[in-house]
Order: C-alpha cells, then sequence, then structure tokens
C-alpha cells in the first residue's frame, strides 16, 4: 500500500503541493493528472521529502520511472538489467533470471546484447519500464509513461501494469490522456496548483464530468449555440463551435439545433485532457 497523509511540499516560497492525501492500495492503479503531478509523484516514491505530512509506503522496494531518462546509454540492455536487480539485493542468479524475464517480456530478448543508445524510440521506452520492474518492486510510481508510444508499446504497457497490479502491486501513475486512464486505472485524481480537486473511481467521475463537442455549422449565425440548454460554449474558430455538455444534456438535441441553422460538415464528440474535464472543479479549487 501507499499513503500519502495532507502531504506539502515547498519549493522556497513556491507551493508545488499541499494537503494532498492518497492512497494507493494492494493490486489498485491510480492515475494522477494535474498541475503538481511530478512533485506528487516524487514525493510518493521517496525522491522529495515532505515539508509537511506522511507518506507511507507498505511492503518492499518502490519502482519509480521518471518522465525522461534514468538509463546508461553505454551500457548493453542486459547488463543494465542484471546491475539494477543486483542494486535492490538480488544474487547474480536472480538478477540473470529477473532480466531474462523482463527482456522477454517486454519484447527486448533478440536487443540484449546490444547498448541501450542503438535502441529505437520504441525500444527505449520498453527498456525503461523494464528497468523499473526488474526488481518486481511492491510499488510502481510513473511519471508519464505513455508519452510518445507507438500504439503497440502502449497496449504492452497498459497489459503489463495491470497483470503486475493484479499480482498485488500498488501502481500510481501521472497520466492525463482519458482514453489510457479509462483503459488502465482503478482510480484517478486530478490536482489544481497542487491541491486535490477531484478523486474517486473511473467510472464514477466521467459519468458526473462534462462531455465535449466540435460542430461544424459553416453556415450558421454568430452564437446559434449561445443558449441551447445544458451546453456552454468553449471556443470559436473559424466556424468549429466547441461545446462543453452538462450531465445529461442529449447531444442530438445539439445536433438539431445545428441542422437547424443549415448544412453540418462536422459532428463529433472530443477527447479532451483527464484534468480538462474538470474545469468546474479546477475553478473552484
Amino acid at each position: 500500500m501507499l499513503e500519502l497523509d495532507r502531504v506539502a511540499k515547498r519549493f522556497g516560497e513556491a507551493v508545488a503541493c499541499q494537503d494532498v492525501t492518497l492512497t494507493v492500495r494492494h493490486g489498485e492503479v491510480v492515475g494522477l493528472a494535474g498541475t503538481g503531478t511530478t512533485t506528487v509523484l516524487r514525493l510518493a516514491a521517496g525522491l522529495l521529502p515532505p515539508d509537511d505530512g506522511e507518506v507511507h509506503r507498505a511492503g518492499g522496494r518502490v519502482g519509480y520511472l521518471p518522465a525522461a531518462g534514468g538509463l546508461y546509454p553505454r551500457m548493453r540492455v542486459l547488463d543494465q538489467l542484471i546491475y539494477v536487480a543486483r542494486l535492490h539485493g538480488a544474487d547474480l542468479n536472480e538478477a540473470l533470471r529477473a532480466a531474462e524475464i523482463w527482456a522477454a517480456r517486454l519484447g527486448l530478448r533478440d536487443r540484449r546484447a546490444d547498448r541501450v543508445r542503438q535502441l529505437s524510440a520504441t525500444g527505449h521506452a520498453r527498456m525503461r519500464l523494464a528497468a523499473v520492474l526488474v526488481p518486481f518492486p511492491s510499488v510502481l510510481v510513473l511519471d508519464e509513461p505513455f508519452a510518445g508510444l507507438d500504439g503497440a508499446t502502449e497496449d504492452l504497457l497498459v497489459e503489463v501494469l495491470r497483470e503486475r497490479a493484479a499480482s498485488g502491486v500498488s501502481v500510481l501513475v501521472g497520466c492525463d490522456d482519458l482514453d489510457v486512464v479509462e483503459r488502465l486505472c482503478d482510480r484517478a485524481c486530478v490536482l489544481h496548483n497542487g491541491r486535490v480537486v477531484a478523486d474517486g473511481a473511473v467510472g464514477g467521475l466521467l459519468a458526473s464530468a462534462r462531455q465535449e463537442l466540435v460542430v461544424d455549422a459553416p453556415h450558421a449565425p454568430g452564437g446559434w449555440a449561445d443558449a441551447l440548454p445544458g451546453a456552454t460554449v468553449l471556443a470559436v474558430h473559424n466556424g468549429l463551435v466547441r461545446l462543453a455538455l452538462d450531465p445529461g444534456t442529449d447531444d442530438q438535441a445539439v445536433l438539431a439545433a445545428a441542422v437547424a441553422t443549415g448544412p453540418v460538415r462536422g459532428f463529433m464528440r472530443v477527447r479532451p485532457r483527464l484534468a480538462e474535464l474538470f474545469g468546474d472543479a479546477v475553478t473552484a479549487g
């Protein structure tokens, strides 16, 4: 289990986070998004000491994946995985076995003798994850692990993290991609200016959050959407109108209103970032 209890961190006069309370239970994946995420993740991993509050980590090792870096580019793939495992207390045979397991699981078996700098961007991303997983940590803290991944690697990462959670690992992942959060996380926590403004089961949070539409009605008069019930105009650009819908608002009513103005060339739901779904909570926070 990983628990942050009323944690705060300041850098000089700047407050990075304050009064953050968050629990990640055994076998649970929690997504974290918003301003202050990286600081909270570093506090959770033990890389920063809190100025106030406490961080509790039940179990053994903590695996931390920073947003960038963390590898030795001149080392060979297998050697680096063995080295990391031994840093965490494994003997040589245990380290070799763990290195082989994660090289195979993450598609690096044929690259074991290559130097890390020879890996492609995809291979590098997989190698970074392997280096975090090779000590078999009981707590995983990952900062934007999905940034820049191709679809196959993203799918693999979701699968592996769900497997680790199923084995009892507590997983805290910084991720604002709504599609990934829905597929991966059991719960989500949103920060604004370092404070928690939303926290709960992913399905419940999304059910209560606003949905957004983009409508392309090229001949509609200006302001046609301003008075639509249950809808708020977020932006207008080159005839495209972006709307936020209140929970329960029927998007077909919006479509009917757009059609009444003339031809509609585009009508689609958009997938905002996780933190953007909670604009009202962020404003209040």
